[in-house]
């Protein structure tokens, strides 16, 4: 279960076979006489994988302290998991040494360096069944990432379950996607459908089929709004230190994500898990809203979804051309695993921004309207009802929580 890494070693290394080995494609480093390869992190690299290419056989310590970016406790931490051994100084030149016995000088000893800290961990072992027993240790360990693959389960099968490869996302959501936006259009299309008709007639809302599209694009910003307040406020909670149970839980949602960055099958959400959340909302669309409106929110914020999922994916993987959106993207995600963890996801910065810049009034009925069109086939909630629902939540991110 332990992935393979670059032991942790005492060898010496001489300075040609450094030079040698990077003319061949190498990408080793050094901090001081530290020698690293990280001929398996270029590609993830947030600078891009062109940056440490033109710093291969060169010293990164000025790099590590910046400018431009002082890298962090944590990005440090990284970088010795990729830990070869020591470099020697270079030979000094041969001079002419009078006849007779030659004094001895003493070699050091090389100087031994562990790869990385022993864990608190067994990684030979699931780690589901581990972490809960962390306590006052678990939220410094799990927002210590590490590049190893993690596994969760003692069944192969059900550890099968809880990861996939990103395009699965694709081929199980795309055609889901498909086929329930033509059948809210054709829905809309018989031109039955009415807001507000469970408590008025004279004032209900026809909805056209012409209004799929708007429909559809609020369900993506629905989907966007509800992941910031899941992830924000949920998936980066400090379970309590004793509670064994909820410690397992927020690393089985949350946390192995975060200890493991780069392991790719756990960067999407597996299609079995998240069916049981995607039939959540779609029975919860259903209840509050009429069938065809609330059938295409629901495909909105499931095609949102399977967007965020490839973009996420695509922060970690890809290598956006510098000084593009997804460039600038990708440096403020790494944030997120590196230094500040709940800053740094896509789709924060607008939902933070528009949260605290906009009016709490404004705020409040606007909570007031969106609860009052969501339980429209049940029953109206007074302004002072739904105000009450949001207003913890919104006092907390107008004071900058």
């Amino acid at each position: 279960l332990a992935p393979p890494t670059a032991p942790a070693t005492n060898q010496s290394h001489a300075p040609a076979e450094v030079r040698q080995r990077c003319a061949q494609g190498a990408c080793l480093v050094l901090r001081g006489r530290r020698l690293y390869d990280l001929g398996g992190f270029v590609r993830l690299h947030p600078g891009g994988e062109q940056l440490l290419r033109e710093r291969a056989g060169s010293d990164v310590s000025a790099a590590l302290e910046g400018p431009p970016h002082r890298h962090s406790r944590n990005a440090r931490r990284w970088l010795e998991q990729y830990y070869l051994g020591e470099v020697r100084p270079e030979p000094a030149p041969e001079r002419q040494v009078p006849p007779g016995p030659r004094p001895r000088r003493a070699v050091p000893a090389p100087h031994r360096y562990p790869l990385v800290p022993p864990d608190l961990v067994d990684w030979h072992k699931p780690l589901l069944w581990q972490v809960g027993r962390l306590g006052e240790k678990y939220d410094e360990w799990v927002h210590q990432p590490v590049d190893r693959p993690i596994r969760l389960f003692h069944s192969d099968f059900i550890e099968s379950l809880s990861k996939t490869a990103w395009y699965i996302v694709l081929m199980v959501w795309i055609p889901v996607v498909l086929y329930l936006s033509w059948f809210c259009y054709a829905s809309l299309a018989q031109g039955t459908t009415r807001l507000f008709s469970s408590f008025t007639t004279e004032y209900s809302i026809p909805v056209h089929k012409y209004f799929f599209p708007f429909i559809f694009v609020l369900g993506m910003f629905l989907w966007s709004l509800v992941e910031y307040l899941i992830h924000r406020f949920l998936f980066h909670m400090k379970p309590p230190a004793s509670n064994y149970y909820l410690i397992t839980l927020h690393f089985l949602l949350h946390g192995q994500h975060h200890k493991s960055p780069f392991d790719s099958s756990r960067l999407v959400f597996p299609p079995v898990p998240a069916s049981l959340v995607i039939g959540f909302f779609y029975v919860l669309l259903r209840l509050l809203l009429p069938e065809a409106v609330g059938m295409s929110m629901f495909v909105g914020g499931l095609f949102g979804y399977v967007v965020y999922d490839m973009t996420h994916y695509y922060l970690h993987y890809g290598s956006p051309k510098k000084g593009t959106y997804l460039y600038g993207l990708k440096a403020y995600h790494v944030k997120h695993h590196f230094e500040h963890q709940k800053s740094g996801v896509p789709g924060w910065r607008l939902w933070h921004r528009c949260i605290r810049h906009i009016p709490m009034w404004v705020c409040q009925w606007w909570c007031y309207i969106l609860l009052s069109v969501c339980f429209s086939s049940s029953y109206c909630l007074t302004f002072e009802e739904s105000v009450g629902c949001f207003s913890p939540l919104l006092i907390h991110i107008h004071q900058g929580g």
